[in-house]
């Protein structure tokens, strides 16, 4: 089934977006996509979508065929889009692989345009009888006899890099194909095309465009994501994986494409010490070669206890039972490896013994927040960042986790880090404390809330890769995205009460 005329759409509104002065140029595809006939079939007409693939090598040179019948010119594989085709991006991708002999394998996505076309040429074809593509110089006339008359392509085109070192044989399949070249950029034969990869600084050289974590406990088990099955749709479906996914034009780094994944597919799950541990080679839904940076990170909780948005379950896994799991072979590996690197721990440090119980203590973090009240009554939140490692996107109390120092010291600190405000220590008294298990199965924390008399300061965002605005809310009209525990506490202190416990 050819991509539908919504996903086109999308396609071509993104575009625009990054291309707002070709809106009147493309008028004519927007009109198409409204009318009921499919634009990607080669009968509609007077104009439909064509597809190219623009191959850059690791020396920043780009691919460019030569068809038999056009007199010399040299083209970037393209050609039309095929009912087989279940995106314009994998119709490129075909039309490389038939044109030049390179699978998507030996391909992979920019960072710089992930799966977003470069460029969306609209020009007029008037010779029918062979697929030319991507000609400039036209007004060769028509045959009526043949049935095709003129019309116009509008030709979007996606570009790729070389996912090896070592350049892929070139092995031309298509008997209108006579040869290939790789072309300096500069010497690009199309125009746009060669201004478009001139601005976009494309160099050749691969980087990691997914993310994905692998979790541990520190006990010798690794949690695994079983997939939706959904064959040509979701990668590695119906199988076993890591968390994480592909990174989107909006995400500033990988690791806050793994954070953004993570509050989409588990939003409880909260993990400790993420770091970046390996880049791995994946393979996409439509084939290409994906480098993914991997990080690692530890947590220890019970994933029956999560809400899982996407997928089907997750649950514990030792290196030895992973033969027995629909797993690919590089994330298998890539466990035993770090398991090798990562021997468990016996769990003494964080969980030491009690004296004469025979159970185990458990280590509590502790927390404090600030409570203030303006003269109306109204209570300080802040907007955490969506990229915040906790609470992305949700309002909270101006809070911080206790160091090596007291509460009180740990109130007075935070307030003005994060707010600029002075808040003495004698002006402050304990409000309420609430007890969480604020990630299932996770490290219990006491959370201090301390209500302060007085204070110095208008509140101001000092460290905005944590607080995006400070605002006073009304306690009877709190935010709908508010951390639960500090609903909780505001409606404590409201009611006079000095204790809750939220979790267990």
């Amino acid at each position: 089934m050819p991509p539908s005329s919504t996903a086109i759409r999308k396609t071509v509104e993104a575009y625009l977006d990054r291309h707002p002065g070709e809106r009147d140029a493309l008028a004519g595809l927007l009109a198409a996509l409204d009318r009921p006939a499919d634009a990607t079939a080669r009968a509609t007409l007077p104009a439909h979508i064509t597809c190219s693939a623009v191959v850059i090598d690791r020396q920043g040179r780009v691919l460019h065929i030569r068809h038999r019948a056009s007199g010399g010119l040299l083209l970037v594989p393209g050609g039309h889009v095929e009912p087989g085709d279940r995106t314009l991006l994998s119709a490129a991708l075909r039309e490389v692989s038939e044109e030049a002999g390179i699978a998507p394998g030996a391909l992979c996505l920019t960072r710089q345009l992930l799966g977003s076309p470069l460029d969306i040429d609209v020009h007029d074809i008037h010779i029918y009888d062979i697929d030319v593509h991507d000609i400039d110089a036209h007004g060769i006339e028509t045959d009526p006899s043949k049935g095709e008359p003129a019309h116009r392509h509008y030709d979007v085109r996606y570009v790729f890099y070389l996912a090896d070192e070592e350049p892929p044989t070139i092995a031309l399949r298509d008997e209108e194909v006579s040869g290939a070249q790789w072309l300096p950029q500069p010497e690009v034969t199309s125009p746009t095309l060669r201004a478009k990869l001139l601005r976009a600084q494309l160099d050749g050289q691969p980087e990691p465009v997914n993310a994905s974590v692998l979790i541990y406990d520190g006990q010798g088990r690794y949690l695994l994501h079983l997939r939706d099955h959904k064959p040509g749709v979701i990668g590695q479906s119906g199988a076993f994986a890591l968390l994480g996914g592909g990174r989107t034009h909006g995400d500033q780094s990988l690791e806050g494409t793994l954070l953004r994944e993570l509050s989409e597919e588990v939003p409880d799950l909260r993990i400790e010490d993420l770091k970046p541990y390996a880049v791995e080679a994946a393979t996409s839904v439509d084939g290409l070669s994906v480098p993914v940076r991997v990080f690692a990170g530890r947590w220890r909780g019970n994933p029956d206890r999560l809400r899982l948005r996407e997928g089907v379950l997750l649950r514990w896994f030792a290196p030895d039972e992973l033969d027995r799991l629909r797993l690919s072979p590089a994330a298998r590996d890539l466990i035993r490896r770090h398991a090798a690197e990562n021997p468990p721990d016996d769990g003494s440090a964080a969980v030491p013994p009690v004296w004469g119980g025979g159970s185990r203590t458990v280590l509590n973090g502790v927390g404090v927040h600030l409570h203030l009240e303006d003269a109306e009554g109204r209570v300080l939140l802040g907007l955490r960042h969506p990229h915040s490692k906790y609470a992305g996107d949700t309002w909270h109390y101006l809070a911080g986790r206790c160091e090596q120092e007291p509460a009180l010291a740990c109130l007075v600190r935070e307030a003005w880090e994060e707010a600029g405000l002075v808040v003495d220590p004698g002006d402050v008294e304990l409000a309420h404390v609430v007890h969480v298990v604020d990630t299932p199965g996770g490290l219990p924390l006491m959370q201090l809330v301390f209500r302060a008399r007085r204070w110095k300061g208008v509140p101001e965002v000092r460290e905005p890769d944590k607080c995006l605005t400070w605002r006073w809310w009304p306690q009877d009209e709190l935010p709908d995205r508010l951390v639960p525990y500090t609903r909780t506490a505001i409606a404590g202190i409201a009611a006079g009460r000095a204790y809750s416990q939220m979790g267990w």
